[in-house]
């Protein structure tokens, strides 16, 4: 299940942030999520709320996933959501947005 390793990575990744910025409160994480990726949302925000349950600096924190949809391109000048078959010419187009899983935001609070 590599929804447990991403929900991990996210949650290590805000943890950084928020040391490095003397947060004393990570509100939310916004991550896009492209669709390609094969990567249930829900459940990674599911793992998340489970990891984060004994940080006190992530008591209320919330994990904003939006899925991201592919784009691909192709050299005959194509550009669009077909991932199979370019509808021009029939090759095979490269993915340029869709397959990444990327922090955004991570908002926090720090002490006056």
């Amino acid at each position: 299940m590599h929804e447990y390793s991403i929900a991990y990575d996210l949650y290590a990744t805000a943890r950084k942030a928020a040391i490095e910025h003397h947060a004393t409160k990570v509100k939310k994480i916004s991550v896009d999520v492209g669709k390609m990726t094969m990567v249930n949302p829900e459940q990674v925000v599911f793992l998340f709320d489970t990891i984060k349950e004994e940080d006190p600096i992530f008591a209320s924190a919330v994990l904003d996933c939006k899925e991201v949809e592919p784009e691909t391109r192709c050299p005959c000048g194509y550009a669009g959501a077909e991932i199979y078959v370019c509808p021009r010419c029939g090759a095979l187009p490269e993915v340029v947005r869709g397959r990444e899983i990327v922090v955004t935001n991570v908002e926090i609070e720090v002490a006056d």
